[in-house]
């Protein structure tokens, strides 16, 4: 009973209302053509192959380059940035290379990265400007260093034939749900192991031309 007196009355013998059932069709996902399956294949190998190619710049040799600090990361105001982005590099000779940084500021936070760093030398700060002096190699870094070119040469050329495979994949199922003939599956399977080839050629290249610069007195 209510405050006032008046009495209430639920219904418990009705139901509530049944709720709308929508039904909502599956999306059919648009499958790639052969050539969209080429294309894609090249341009992801074409990454790997690049992606190596700045791995190899970034391998200590006897000689100075760019490329050894460029990817080292710096904790900038709290951000992580490449060093390349932080600072002007330059080789001031065959055994040094020189860093300044465009924010003066950030002269002892790229310092301590590379001091922090995997590359195992200490940097020598000039007022704003770094001086990392490259020493040189002894016969077995050098050789620890060759086995590390060729064991990433060999994940550059695993990445390489994991898109050849899911390209692979792609044709099968083209040909398998007839938007592609046999004879034209044959050909993009062709085309596919020309491109897998060619970038395992280049990657191969790289890695081989990396070893002879590291050993190299």
């Amino acid at each position: 009973m209510s405050r006032r007196g008046l009495a209430v009355r639920v219904d418990f013998t009705r139901r509530p209302a049944k709720a709308a059932v929508v039904h909502v069709s599956p999306r059919k996902v648009r499958t790639m053509s052969a050539d969209e399956t080429l294309a894609d294949a090249r341009k992801r190998m074409d990454g790997a192959v690049q992606a190596f190619a700045r791995d190899m710049n970034s391998v200590r040799t006897n000689r100075a380059s760019t490329g050894l600090v460029e990817n080292v990361r710096v904790d900038y105001h709290g951000t992580e940035m490449p060093l390349d982005q932080l600072a002007q590099i330059s080789v001031g000779d065959a055994r040094m290379v020189m860093i300044q940084p465009w924010d003066k500021t950030a002269v002892d936070a790229v310092a301590r990265a590379i001091q922090n760093s995997d590359l195992g030398m200490a940097p020598n700060i000039d007022g704003d400007i770094i001086r990392l002096n490259i020493p040189s190699l002894t016969e077995e870094r050098r050789k620890d260093i060759v086995r590390m070119v060729r064991k990433r040469t060999e994940e550059a050329r695993i990445a390489i034939r994991n898109v050849r495979r899911d390209a692979q994949d792609g044709i099968r199922t083209l040909e398998k749900n007839g938007e592609i003939s046999q004879d034209e599956a044959k050909r993009a399977q062709t085309q596919l192991q020309k491109l897998t080839d060619e970038a395992v050629g280049r990657v191969d290249t790289a890695g081989a031309s990396k070893e002879a610069e590291v050993m190299q007195v």
